[in-house]
């Protein structure tokens, strides 16, 4: 890992520390349950809302519109464009219907 200082002594490394905040996400067919990494102090808004056209989902669950689960892996590559809604897990709280996929 390499780290370089500018001239006010700010240093900068190859290395991005990210937290994972576990999310439900509501897509146009499927809902996802995973985690999605924000820069710490930033909020889960910040980080949907970024340019690119895809973001990362780990240890993602994929859903059917019944709640089954279709497909689960470590990462998921998912276009912004297709999202309906989004909230973190935490949440979920006392809901549940929520903890499972449930219904769309």
């Amino acid at each position: 890992m390499s780290i370089r200082f500018d001239e006010k002594g700010k240093f900068f490394t190859d290395f991005v520390s990210k937290e994972a905040v576990p999310v439900m996400i509501q897509a146009l067919t499927h809902r996802v349950k995973g985690n999605i990494h924000v820069h710490p102090g930033e909020r889960l808004k910040d980080e949907i809302n970024q340019s690119e056209p895809f973001f990362a989902v780990t240890e993602a669950t994929i859903y059917d519109h019944a709640g089954k689960v279709l497909y689960r892996c470590d990462f998921l590559a998912l276009n912004r464009e297709h999202i309906i809604w989004i909230f973190p897990e935490d949440q979920t709280a006392g809901n549940e219907k929520a903890s499972g996929g449930g219904g769309a």
